[in-house]
């Protein structure tokens, strides 16, 4: 059964620093582009980032770029997104998505169910 897990939201004070993690099951995911998608009450869903599998080419949402980083370990079937410089309008529900192919152009089609992410002082 294709599954997500992900980890390592929580409370954190403006400035400061998180990594998610998305640990993947019942598929390889390494065939696949991983995506980090976000959403804040009242919100709709946001593109945060996405890290093919075909090249490992990674491509982030303005709100995004030049502060988190993703990453992927296919040995451990995880996909990590590092969040440094966090802002309190980064507060969100972040979830990962699955690709429907090896590249990032093809949408997704399965989801986690999220971490959650506060960045308040």
């Amino acid at each position: 059964q294709l599954q997500f897990v992900e980890s390592g939201g929580g409370l954190v004070q403006p400035g400061g620093s998180l990594r998610l993690s998305c640990a993947a099951s019942g598929f390889t995911l390494d065939h696949y582009a991983i995506g980090w998608f976000r959403q804040a009450p009242g919100k709709e869903s946001e593109g945060v980032s996405c890290i093919s599998s075909s090249d490992g080419s990674t491509y982030y949402g303005d709100s995004a770029k030049g502060r988190f980083t993703s990453s992927r370990d296919n040995a451990k079937n995880t996909v990590y997104l590092q969040m440094n410089s966090l802002k309190p309008e980064d507060t969100a529900v972040y979830y990962c998505g699955k690709g429907r192919g090896p590249g990032c152009q093809g949408g997704f089609g399965s989801w986690g169910q999220g971490t959650q992410v506060t960045v308040s002082s």
